[in-house]
């Protein structure tokens, strides 16, 4: 461990202690680092920093900070930087707050010190407007602090609240993250896992045997597929660190600095005036799905786009992309999952992105395929009701510019929610292929025709069936009801999608809404 040498007389011993500082946190102490952190197929604190920030940006603040702990022996041990590095940067020229825990300074957990150098860069990302990036890898809360380590979560995770819809805030998970650390990456934006090398849970292991007598291994408890499949809690699931950080890179990319600042956009490109694939990608038989990747392809610019929360809720397609060089969020239903029906987690995962659009004023586009919310007891107890009303909730109290296009099914309460007139969008595009019902033809006709089906002979009663069925659908499952009454603005030909929606998003650039003035409201959380 470096001493700083006694004897400080002369301007050049100052210069050569200052050197000698330094030189212990970035060789030596690296060196330490490298050789424990490679060892486990993981990434030193600012050899992470080093691949999120553009080369020779990073600037680091609080680099000779070190704890005051004097209890357990740990005055006998007192690094520079108390196991956290932290600083700013750019990202593609951008600016960028980053805070990285070092595993290998007491387990990168957290102190009065560390905690203090966490909150200041989070507290300079704010007043300079830019987006923060924490990188997690922390064995949690530095009991030999006791209270102050506890008091600095919470701390922090008052902070993110601040921050919340102010400056975009993004987690990585490269390392253990639990108990009361796992809370500032919950209420931050996005959160990024890396596979076979980070985990996330309340309670580990041996505590939830003791308390519960379930035995789950640390995968299963809080691993990365556990996180990005089941409990959504990832956004998305890298393969290494390496592409963890190329995700993130990209993601900012598409984001505003902050919530006063537009997005980047880049040079625009031209509307194509037709794309013929379009009209052939929904099939003619109701009962064959198609994929929604494909139709988003076909609309954004260069068919590019970053999806969010692929692994959570697939029935639901959350992604940024770029409409003539803007950021747009697009939402919609994938139909080769439960055919695009919406259960608890789709409302989830697109309430929450709808709300974070909202936030950095980003536009938003749907895409309607949807054949209602989902039926199951599991669900309604589950509580689909409260849980299902924050999609609603969401597109209700955006006020950026919103385009709808309903590609086919919009069935009952899945119609209403997925960007529907009623729920404030400004345009409302629907394809010929569009069936905008209460509910399918065939569930309806068996609803409105019950005692004349029951009447019929058994050997006649499927033939009327489908006659009454037919009958429905022709007067019912088309957009054209909905345009009549000005609930659709317009019935476009597929393949002249994107010119209408990005004609649309121009339309819309100037925008202003202003909502009824008040604290904040109440969404059924």
């Amino acid at each position: 461990m470096f001493e700083a040498p006694v004897d400080r007389t002369t301007t050049a011993d100052r210069i050569a202690d200052l050197a000698a500082r330094h030189e212990e946190v970035t060789e030596a102490a690296e060196k330490r680092a490298r050789d424990r952190q490679h060892a486990k197929n993981k990434l030193t604190a600012r050899e992470r920093i080093d691949l999120l920030l553009d080369a020779d940006s990073f600037v680091e603040l609080d680099e000779f900070a070190r704890h005051r702990c004097t209890d357990f022996g740990m005055d006998r041990s007192r690094p520079f930087g108390d196991g956290v590095v932290t600083g700013h940067g750019t990202v593609d020229g951008r600016p960028v707050c980053v805070f990285s825990q070092d595993f290998t300074v007491f387990g990168g957990s957290m102190g009065e010190t560390f905690g203090r150098k966490v909150l200041k860069v989070m507290e300079l990302a704010m007043s300079m407007g830019c987006p923060v990036v924490g990188i997690n890898d922390s064995g949690g809360a530095r009991i030999q602090e006791g209270v102050e380590s506890l008091a600095y979560y919470a701390e922090l995770g008052r902070l993110n609240t601040h921050a919340s819809g102010v400056v975009p805030q993004l987690s990585m998970i490269t390392g253990p993250c639990a108990g009361g650390a796992v809370y500032s990456p919950a209420i931050t934006d996005f959160t990024v896992m890396v596979e076979n090398t980070s985990h996330m849970f309340v309670t580990g292991p041996d505590v939830v045997q003791a308390v519960s007598g379930e035995r789950p291994d640390l995968d299963e408890l809080g691993g990365p597929r556990t996180n990005g499949e089941v409990s959504g809690n990832a956004h998305y699931v890298a393969s290494d660190e390496e592409d963890a950080f190329s995700w993130v890179r990209t993601l900012l990319g598409y984001l505003p600095a902050n919530n006063l600042e537009p997005a980047p956009t880049y040079e625009p490109e031209e509307p194509p005036h037709q794309d013929v694939e379009l009209d052939r990608i929904v099939p003619d038989s109701e009962h064959q799905g198609y994929d929604m990747y494909e139709v988003i392809e076909r609309i954004v610019d260069d068919g590019e786009f970053l999806e969010s929360h692929s692994r959570f809720a697939p029935n639901m397609i959350c992604a940024f992309a770029r409409i003539e060089g803007s950021t747009v969020g697009v939402v919609a239903n994938q139909p080769t999952r439960l055919a695009g029906v919406i259960d608890i987690d789709a409302s989830e995962k697109a309430a929450r992105f709808v709300r974070f659009c909202d936030a950095f004023n980003i536009p938003l586009l749907t895409l309607a395929d949807v054949p209602g919310y989902l039926p199951s007891v599991a669900q309604e107890r589950s509580g689909i009701i409260r849980r299902g009303a924050k999609l609603i909730y969401a597109y209700a109290e955006a006020t950026v510019p919103k385009v709808t296009v309903v590609v086919r099914k919009a069935y009952g309460g899945g119609y209403a929610v997925m960007g529907s007139k009623h729920l404030g969008a400004d345009v409302n595009i629907a394809w010929p292929t569009a069936e905008i019902a209460v509910m399918g033809a065939r569930g309806a006709a068996a609803i409105l025709h019950r005692k004349q089906l029951g009447e019929a002979e058994d050997d006649q009663r499927g033939a009327l069936h489908e006659q009454l069925t037919g009958e429905y659908a022709e007067a019912f499952a088309n957009p054209y009801r909905a345009a009549e009454r000005g609930h659709v603005d317009m019935v476009v030909q597929p393949s002249r999608t994107r010119f209408h929606v990005a004609r649309s998003f121009r339309f819309l650039r100037n925008k202003r809404q202003s909502l009824p003035a008040k604290k904040h409201g109440n969404i059924p959380l």
